[in-house]
């Protein structure tokens, strides 16, 4: 086998779900090796799937714990290490949950001065390949923090940690966004798409997105809801708020369709949270 490509467990599955589906092993084998797989990773990855194929073996799909809030006790607030979190509105399909007081005015406004200098078009993956591209569906400008890059980064990370009880290693870095008016993000998903050719690359550096945290650092005049168009559901960007949602698998029965309708006056600023279902690097 090829030096720095393995058969990942995230490979495995998308090749079955393509089998599934009724593609041929020959298409396979060519949207591989357009993603960038070399040949022998290739065609040893799909005779061991034939050959479970040939003595009936089934995919186990496994149990897995999700992030997200203790609602059991049906909490007003949420002690999250340092700040008292509300909890402002739930839905169960989708699973969303609205937090208030989320972040303090200055850690808004901190956030917002330390982006600002690196902002640049924002980019979305190209599951094609398992890169990034300009997309005409998300107007925005934005820019990536490490994980604990800054004071701010760090007390936000560990809050959410704590709060949606998920590892901070398992979150991607926090992005900031800024939308002008006119600037949206039309409807979309967040998980990786399995049939896509690109999406065994992106899943190794922390397997599949599983929710979402998105947070409101400045609130424009007008418009800028976080649309969730499957359900009906509009959730207003008032500053220091914030909206979550998970998604178990990567599928549209999930209703997690969501988009950030346009702006219509003034600015609107986020940070948005991905998390990932184990350690991300």
């Amino acid at each position: 086998m090829s030096t720095g490509q393995f058969i990942s467990p995230e490979l495995r599955e998308w090749m079955a779900a393509q089998l599934a589906a009724g593609h041929s092993i020959p298409a396979l084998r060519a949207s591989m090796r357009d993603a960038g797989w070399q040949d022998d990773v290739a065609d040893a990855a799909l005779a061991e799937l034939q050959s479970q194929a040939a003595a009936g073996a089934a995919p186990v799909e496994p149990q897995r714990a999700m992030p997200g809030p203790d609602l059991t006790a049906a909490p007003l607030e949420i002690e999250a290490v340092d700040r008292r979190v509300q909890v402002l509105q739930t839905m169960r399909n989708p699973r969303v949950v609205v937090f208030g007081s989320l972040l303090s005015d200055e850690e808004c406004d901190g956030l917002i001065a330390a982006a600002r200098v690196r902002l640049a078009r924002s980019l979305t993956v190209e599951t094609q390949t398992g890169g990034e591209v300009l997309n005409v569906d998300r107007t925005s400008d934005g820019m990536f923090f490490e994980r604990g890059e800054n004071a701010i980064v760090a007390r936000l990370e560990a809050r959410i940690a704590a709060l949606l009880r998920w590892p901070v290693e398992f979150g991607e870095g926090l992005q900031v966004l800024r939308y002008r008016p006119g600037a949206e993000y039309r409807p979309h998903y967040d998980y990786f798409d399995p049939a896509e050719p690109g999406t065994p690359t992106i899943l190794r550096r922390g397997g599949q997105r599983v929710a979402t945290l998105v947070m409101y650092l400045q609130a424009p005049e007008q418009g800028g809801a976080t649309t969730f168009p499957d359900v009906g559901l509009e959730v207003g960007p008032v500053r220091g708020t914030g909206v979550f949602f998970s998604y178990d698998r990567p599928d549209p029965a999930t209703r997690t369709l969501h988009g950030g309708a346009p702006v219509l006056l003034g600015e609107k600023w986020v940070a948005t949270k991905w998390l990932r279902e184990r350690e991300f690097s």
